[in-house]
């Protein structure tokens, strides 16, 4: 079993566009969707996805802010098992044009035609506080 650091994770996630977020209903049950994570894989503990205001998941991370995203890599060009990455974390919100600004990628005009400054746009963070990996043979776990 091999046991990797957070940098040394994050340097493995950096491929992976997108990420599975799950959040609780309102009557208890647990919602996903993909968000894309925008390459923002300098892992220190924290992912960032953009969002509309008007989104469930926004109502749902105001109402319950304990979260779990899921990434799962490509397989090899060997034909290894790709990476598996579970994460588990409290999600905050901001609306902070320069927080937004710090983690904004040109490629997300796509949904949000006009940047930062679109109408309704929020920035979903979470921190994560323990994360599970599974590479292959190798599989650790990570506490923050």
């Amino acid at each position: 079993m091999t046991t990797l650091t957070l940098p040394e994770l994050a340097k493995k996630m950096a491929g992976i566009d997108f990420a599975m977020l799950q959040t609780h209903t309102a009557s208890g049950e647990i919602a996903g969707r993909p968000m894309s994570n925008n390459g923002d894989v300098d892992y220190d503990g924290d992912s960032y996805f953009f969002a509309f205001d008007s989104a469930d998941m926004v109502a749902e991370i105001e109402r319950d802010p304990k979260v779990a995203l899921s990434f799962t890599g490509s397989k090899s060009l060997l034909g290894k098992p790709p990476l598996f990455v579970a994460v588990e974390g409290h999600a905050t919100l901001s609306r902070d044009r320069a927080t937004l600004q710090a983690h904004w990628v040109p490629d997300l005009e796509r949904w949000f035609k006009q940047g930062v400054d679109t109408p309704g746009i929020v920035l979903i963070q979470v921190n994560a506080t323990r994360i599970h990996y599974w590479s292959g043979e190798d599989d650790g776990e990570i506490r923050l």
